[in-house]
């Protein structure tokens, strides 16, 4: 499940008030909103890198590396590159629609297959370019290589021109909390034109917590942004110990 933008948002609010702080408008909720859903998102590669270095408990649930994974596969996706031929230049653009349908944002590429079987060997380019030279090296399309630049795939052989696909991961939609115009000038919540964060839904309170962080800055007042902060870092410390 994800994370419900109109609880997030009335729990941001009703702190504020509740302190008579001040308030945060939809439009910039909804700004500061997609820019903590993103932190969180970006942070999770390098709390798996860090986890990576660290023995793991072999237990159900308390495995870290398994449980940010899971954070991870909300946004894994797959779908087919684009052949792009200009004559003097081949090569394959990433997918804009995944293979749900979906409409995405490319964030990080995984793993490059040819037929369905045939998993393409990513290099650099310098090896890319010389390969070419040696009869044991040479790609074949039982054995093919490719260049990852510009958001491109450069492949080789280059009879290959279709039936590739790729894994990767998508970046997060960005969050909206949708609303009409009141009779009275307020704010009315629309579901339909929301967007919920698509986080784990056991990000919800660093979610609050950082989004009252930028509201403190929003409305100027320093003991928001202290008391957020320290509860920030408060909660980062006791995922890592």
């Amino acid at each position: 499940m994800a994370i419900n933008v109109n609880t997030v948002y009335q729990t941001v609010l009703m702190i504020l008030n509740k302190e008579q702080r001040g308030y945060m408008t939809p439009t910039e909720f909804n700004k500061v909103a997609t820019q903590v859903q993103l932190e969180i998102f970006e942070k999770y590669f390098d709390d798996l890198n860090q986890q990576l270095r660290i023995p793991q408990a072999d237990t159900d649930y308390a495995d870290r590396q398994e449980n940010i994974d899971e954070k991870i596969a909300i946004f894994k996706t797959f779908g087919n590159p684009t052949y792009v031929s200009t004559g003097t230049l081949n090569y394959f653009s990433l997918p804009t629609v995944d293979a749900y349908g979906e409409t995405v944002d490319f964030y990080r590429l995984g793993t490059v297959v040819y037929k369905n079987t045939n998993q393409i060997q990513r290099l650099d380019r310098s090896e890319f370019y010389y390969v070419d030279r040696s009869r044991l090296t040479k790609p074949t399309e039982i054995n093919p290589i490719y260049l990852y630049e510009n958001n491109k795939l450069f492949i080789k052989p280059t009879s290959i021109a279709s039936n590739v696909s790729v894994d990767y991961i998508r970046k997060p939609k960005n969050v909206v909390w949708g609303f009409t115009p009141g009779g009275l000038g307020q704010y009315v919540f629309t579901e339909t034109a929301s967007t919920n964060f698509e986080l784990h839904e056991s990000e919800q309170s660093e979610v609050i917590l950082k989004i009252l962080l930028y509201s403190g800055i929003i409305i100027r007042d320093p003991q928001v942004v202290q008391t957020a902060a320290a509860l920030v870092q408060a909660d980062e410390t006791n995922k890592k110990s």
